[in-house]
């Protein structure tokens, strides 16, 4: 283990799921994640790898078949997975947010049917609330669900949906004006249907169509698609806990474990921008020494590793206030935040130990050069975690005149 990002207090087990999860980004996904990359190509021996070790079903309760482990577990295994290559983080998190808002808000018939086959990855989930005109203002989401019957009638376009070609389960969230009268406020006539499907593209169910894959700068591997309803119809039964209408909480609660996640997955990121310079500068020679033994050099890796450090600990704090039960957007927030912006920042430094070598595609920090962004917009960007971290600090501190 290196010396940097410790996480104090974890049990045996936590220790043994780590320590298996280190070694197999080791063998398993450093010495293949840029030559994947490179191609575009979905990491399939690496997600069965990642079956066979359970952590599909990581923190899906022991009755259904999971490991039933806390947030803290997970997010801590989505940093190691990060820092071999982010894309297969991001193959995890979407799939483990479907399988929180099912444990958390499912009916019991819901949780029966799907958690079993998502703990052995055999059914694999995305979430969608993003819409093309959206940006992050969800209170406009125009995308509608319509009963009819004992049906509900989806019409609208979904965007940037990780998994959206793999997955087989999608919470998708909708207007759904049914039992809310006129004038009721936006997030209080959404609802989340869960959406069964075929993997793959094109018209992957009647009235469901997942278009190919969107051609991205980096985070590529994973499949990030959009998802167009056009008269899709779905079991009343699969209104995600059978009542409609909840569907904003739900989201957010589900967002709330993504950021966490995302935070995790820019402390992975970070530690590897900072395990290649600090590695690479004490092989490069200029005026007849290694260059970490410029002064320059050093203050840029104090500087790396105190980021790495840092963001761990921001990372680390939020997952167990999540697991405690207690409402932890204020920490979500800050360490989303806090995470993806020291992670843009190490992996630049990284690069520009490297010089012009960080420039070429032989080199794995070209490849992080061009992932590290992608942190700063998901799950929300940055100008949103600090409106959420400044309405959160007026409530805690508000001014008693």
């Amino acid at each position: 283990m290196t010396r940097l990002a410790q996480t104090a207090g974890l049990n045996d087990i936590q220790q043994e799921i780590l320590s298996t999860v280190r070694d197999f980004v080791d063998k398993e996904i450093i010495p293949v994640a840029t030559q994947l990359e490179h191609r575009d190509e979905y990491p399939t021996e690496i997600v069965e790898g990642l079956k066979e070790l359970g952590l599909f079903g990581l923190m899906i309760p022991e009755e259904y078949g999971g490991l039933g482990e806390s947030l803290l577990t997970y997010a801590l295994c989505v940093e190691e997975i990060a820092r071999g290559w982010m894309s297969v983080s991001g193959i995890i998190n979407t799939h483990f947010i479907v399988a929180y808002m099912l444990k958390q808000h499912g009916t019991q018939e819901q949780k029966d049917t799907f958690l079993p086959r998502m703990a052995l990855g055999e059914v694999r989930g995305a979430f969608s609330m993003s819409e093309p005109a959206l940006g992050s203002d969800v209170s406009a989401i125009s995308s509608k669900g319509v009963k009819d019957g004992e049906e509900y009638v989806l019409n609208g376009q979904k965007m940037w949906l990780t998994n959206g070609g793999t997955s087989s389960l999608v919470a998708v969230l909708c207007r759904s004006d049914e039992g809310h009268p006129e004038g009721t406020p936006p997030h209080k006539s959404m609802t989340t249907f869960l959406v069964e499907k075929e993997p793959g593209f094109g018209e992957v169910r009647p009235g469901l169509t997942i278009p190919g894959k969107i051609d991205k700068m980096g985070y590529k591997g994973v499949d990030t698609t959009e998802l167009i309803m056009d008269g899709l119809r779905i079991p009343a039964n699969r209104v995600l806990g059978g009542t409609t209408g909840r569907g904003f909480y739900q989201m957010m609660d589900g967002v709330e474990v993504g950021r966490v996640n995302v935070a995790a997955r820019g402390c992975g990121v970070a530690q590897r921008a900072f395990e290649l310079g600090v590695s690479y500068a004490q092989q490069r020679h200029t005026f007849g020494k290694p260059i970490a033994q410029h002064q320059a050099i050093q203050f840029k890796l104090a500087e790396m590793a105190t980021k790495v450090e840092a963001a761990h600990a921001m990372m680390v704090n939020a997952a167990r206030k999540k697991d405690s039960g207690e409402r932890n957007d204020l920490e979500a927030g800050m360490a989303k935040y806090l995470a993806s912006e020291y992670c843009k920042e190490v992996v630049e430094d990284a690069f520009r130990i490297h010089g012009g070598y960080g420039f070429s595609k032989e080199y794995e920090i070209e490849r992080l050069y061009r992932e590290a962004p992608m942190l700063l917009i998901g799950e929300g960007t940055a100008e949103i975690q600090k409106m959420i971290i400044g309405r959160r600090l007026l409530e805690e501190y508000r001014f008693q005149g």
